[in-house]
């Protein structure tokens, strides 16, 4: 399998930790990609990564599916729950992680825009829906756990990426039992390797 990669983007850390945390990732070939190479267009019509390519030579996209697939190949504790509660809650945690992510990418790439083009109201639009995003995971958090699955994942995808981003205003504040939480969950090996970094 080979798998459009970016090491900013928080949609394909996502998809590389499922690979992790199940077995899978000597299986995939990581090709990095900008989301302006005509070859991508070619596999996925959006043009954004992540996007896979199976063995067949057939292209899923983007992190949900290919996360679920992925979850289908293996044996061991599935990153999907089963039907039943479980399985709700981490898909409602996984959209709410990947709707995080979403809107933090928007502010970043609004922010790229020549300072005579940006949308100061856009920005702050997509700055609150973190937020309120972040309050609803504090009042969460003691539920959140010491496990993992594919909404864990997501979480603390769109987490890391307010670090790699957004530093300088510290999600932290305000929510210090997401804090605890996140501490203890990116000492996982599978988050301490794929931490973000600019090329």
């Amino acid at each position: 399998m080979k798998l459009r990669f970016s090491g900013t983007s928080p949609f394909v850390r996502k998809v590389v930790i499922q690979a992790l945390e199940t077995g899978l990732d000597s299986k995939i070939e990581r090709v990095t990609t900008a989301t302006t190479d005509p070859a991508l267009a070619k596999e996925n019509p959006l043009s954004k990564v992540p996007s896979m390519t199976l063995d067949d030579g057939s292209h899923l996209y983007d992190s949900p599916v290919i996360c679920e697939y992925l979850d289908s190949l293996h044996g061991g504790a599935k990153m999907f729950p089963a039907a039943g509660p479980a399985r709700w809650t981490a898909l409602r945690r996984q959209a709410l992680g990947d709707g995080m992510m979403d809107a933090a990418v928007a502010r970043r790439g609004e922010s790229r825009r020549p300072a005579n083009e940006q949308s100061p109201s856009a920005m702050e639009a997509q700055r609150a829906k973190v937020v309120a995003g972040l309050d609803v995971l504090e009042a969460e958090a003691d539920k959140l756990g010491s496990g993992i699955d594919i909404g864990l994942i997501s979480i603390a995808c769109a987490l890391g990426y307010l670090d790699f981003r957004f530093a300088s205003e510290d999600w932290r504040k305000g929510h210090p039992k997401l804090a605890r939480w996140f501490e203890g969950f990116a000492k996982r090996p599978s988050m301490q390797s794929t931490v973000a970094k600019d090329a």
